[in-house]
């Protein structure tokens, strides 16, 4: 799925909408009927990790969102895949835009877990509510305009994506929605001091998570101390700390952790920084078969006792094992 830097490029995107009203409606989804959002408002959205929310409600007293940690690293550029604005009502392959309200009764899950029911007119009840979206490995948000086929299906067609959601504007502009699950929430599901990419990051917590008796690359992962952290940034972070990625944290220096959290931070950042500035991304050992010393790179998958494997790539010149993971390493 997309990591913290491009889901906050996300946030970006979809914020120049906030305080318009949803006249038209359209998608896939299932989870989530889209034409519960027509004549709603989008009052605010907030980002945290690989989270994106988007808060709903009758129309009252319009108040653009307060500026906030959160907002702030956004403010380095333009928004990008955006295209001259347009109004468009029917989406590549023949998906219909809903133009007419629909009563749904259908319970789709939130940020929490528990069930919340969307059963009739979201605006009857005059009740303000939050969107949460979370992307698949391929999830994206296109403003006014859709995504194409770039090579033909397994089949030989060369069909278009169907976005999940594609709400059209009163101000003329649309957003499309691609890969990803929607459902409802009473509040978004924020805490800074986890999100590497916000000024209230608790370096202190994320160092005591790092020191535990496990390898360094499954706590990487782990959202409760780094939301928005990837494998990119896990592959990155570990090859420039000159740390093997299955060390235990609790064998590793305190300089070395600090190191860690610098480059984790430090990655994510310029990350960060070069999508608003058009620039591609430049990897060092990630999906590399040699690192930049031209050492050949090793690649294996590995992941927590029945948790996900994911691939791992590293150098075992520049990130050499610890004595003592002899048992570790494969």
């Amino acid at each position: 799925m997309p990591e913290g830097p491009s889901v906050r490029k996300f946030h970006h995107l979809v914020s120049p909408f906030v305080g318009q009203q949803v006249i038209k409606t359209g998608g896939s989804s299932k989870k989530l009927n889209p034409a519960d959002l027509r004549f709603m408002w989008f009052k605010d959205t907030q980002v945290h990790g690989k989270k994106l929310f988007l808060r709903f409600g009758p129309h009252e007293e319009m108040r653009l969102p307060e500026k906030s940690p959160l907002s702030e690293p956004l403010k380095y550029g333009d928004r990008e895949d955006e295209t001259t604005a347009q109004t468009q009502t029917v989406e590549p392959n023949g998906l219909k835009i809903s133009d007419q309200p629909f009563m749904s009764k259908e319970v789709a899950l939130n940020g929490e877990g528990t069930a919340s029911n969307s059963e009739g007119d979201p605006q009857a009840g005059a009740v303000e509510r939050w969107l949460h979206v979370r992307f698949g490995l391929f999830g994206s948000i296109w403003v006014n305009g859709f995504s194409r086929a770039k090579k033909a299906n397994k089949r030989g067609d060369w069909r278009d994506p169907v976005p999940r959601l594609v709400l059209n504007f009163d101000g003329g502009g649309f957003l499309a929605f691609y890969n990803c699950q929607m459902s409802w929430s009473s509040s978004p599901v924020v805490k800074p001091s986890c999100d590497i990419l916000s000024e209230k990051f608790h370096r202190g917590q994320a160092l005591e998570a790092l020191g535990q008796a496990q390898p360094v690359c499954y706590t990487l992962l782990d959202q409760r101390y780094f939301s928005g952290l990837g494998n990119i940034i896990k592959n990155e972070a570990l090859y420039r700390a000159g740390i093997h990625p299955l060390s235990p944290g609790s064998l590793l220096s305190p300089s070395s952790l600090e190191s860690l959290v610098d480059h984790v931070l430090d990655f994510s950042a310029n990350w960060l920084e070069g999508k608003f500035q058009g620039e591609q991304q430049h990897t060092q050992v990630y999906q590399k078969e040699q690192c930049p010393l031209g050492h050949q790179v090793m690649k294996d998958m590995f992941g927590s006792p029945g948790g996900f494997q994911r691939l791992t790539w590293w150098c075992p010149q520049c990130q050499p094992r610890l004595p003592a993971e002899g048992q570790l390493q494969p």
